[in-house]
Formats: structure tokens, C-alpha cells, sequence
């Protein structure tokens, strides 16, 4: 077996690869991602380094910068990824249910304590830094209007909303309140809290 000096990449899609060539082995790849969410929870992106991940890897940092050639294009490639799994698409068949299902995946996903120290760390990060500002621009925002806008045309379709609502003011009124709630205030949802919100939510679209 390769040394990890001599990894040669997979990314050929199974093809050899040519004499000389590294092999990135994707077990390692998988392991320093993981190691990054671990990394920005425990200590936030300014004081995360290259160092720390590869130790929390378990791997080289040589490893780390065959793939990425610094912190922050790290972070940006595991914040892409995240962003491209996006949101379910609930289809219900009712506007409220679209809407409660949508709003208990968000609520399960901001109650995880990393998300909870990262996303907070990472959005104060974004005034410093154009590159962080626009992967979580598409990780925050654009993967999730498209959620939202199918859920509005749906519900178009259904005859529960008129033609012409805003699927932005839709996704705002939906996970705004989850934000500051959790990520804000820090506190927890009371019970009927996600039922009492996408009721909320329906009604004010419907109006």
C-alpha cells in the first residue's frame, strides 16, 4: 500500500492514474472534513489551524495541504459541500405541512451543538471575509430559496396561495424565528412551538 507521501488521487473516476500522480484516499479526505466541523466548534476559525485538524484527523498535515492549500479554502470547500445536500423538499400536499416539515429539519439541524457554535462564529467571520460572506451566502441562503420557492409554487398550484408570493419573505418568516431562537437567544423551543409557527407562517402568507 501507498505511503501517505505517495497518495495518488481518485478523483480519475476509477481510472489509472499516471506514474507519479498522488492518490488523495477518500477515507482521509472524509476524516479531516469531519475534523474541520470538529475544529471550528471547539475553537472557532481564527484560532483553528491546519495543525489542529490534522491531529484531530489523525493524518499529516501534509495531507491536509495536498487537498487544500490553507485554512480558509478549507472551510469553504466543507461549507460548499454542505450547502450542495441542501434541504428536503417537503410535498405534503398542504402548504402548513410543507412548512412544519421543513421547519423540524432546520429546527433538528440548528439544535446540534456544532452548529450552534459554528454557524454563529462563521457569520461573524463573513464581515471579514468576502470568500466566507459568499460560500455562506449559498450555503444559507441560495440552496434553501430554492426549497422554499417550490414549496410557494405548490402551494400556487393548490390554489393556497395567490400568484405572485415572495418565496424569499416565505423562507425569512420560516427559519428567521428558528434563528433567533436558537442561535440567538439560546433558548429552547416550548412545546407546540413548531406547530404554533407553521400555522403562523401559513396564515401570514395565505393573508
Amino acid at each position: 500500500m501507498a505511503k501517505d507521501g505517495s497518495e495518488v488521487t481518485r478523483a480519475t473516476g476509477g481510472r489509472r492514474a499516471p506514474a507519479g500522480a498522488a492518490v488523495l484516499r477518500e477515507e482521509k479526505t472524509e476524516a479531516i472534513r469531519a475534523a474541520v466541523f470538529e475544529e471550528l466548534a471547539a475553537v472557532g476559525f481564527a484560532r483553528m489551524s491546519i495543525e489542529g485538524i490534522a491531529k484531530r484527523a489523525g493524518v499529516g498535515k501534509t495531507a491536509v495541504y495536498r487537498r487544500w492549500r490553507s485554512k480558509l479554502h478549507l472551510v469553504l470547500d466543507v461549507v460548499s459541500a454542505v450547502a450542495a445536500e441542501g434541504l428536503p423538499s417537503p410535498d405534503t400536499g398542504s402548504l402548513r405541512g410543507d412548512i412544519r416539515m421543513l421547519l423540524e429539519v432546520a429546527a433538528r439541524a440548528l439544535r446540534h451543538p456544532m452548529a450552534a457554535q459554528i454557524i454563529p462564529d462563521l457569520l461573524a467571520e463573513a464581515a471579514r471575509s468576502p470568500e466566507i460572506a459568499e460560500a455562506l451566502r449559498t450555503a444559507l441562503l441560495d440552496s434553501q430559496q430554492g426549497v422554499a420557492a417550490a414549496m410557494v409554487a405548490r402551494a400556487v398550484e393548490r390554489g393556497e396561495l395567490r400568484p405572485g408570493v415572495d418565496a424569499r419573505l416565505a423562507l425569512d418568516l420560516m427559519t428567521g424565528p428558528l434563528y433567533w431562537r436558537l442561535l440567538v437567544v439560546r433558548d429552547e423551543l416550548p412545546k407546540g412551538y413548531l406547530d404554533e409557527l407553521a400555522l403562523a407562517v401559513a396564515s401570514a402568507l395565505e393573508a
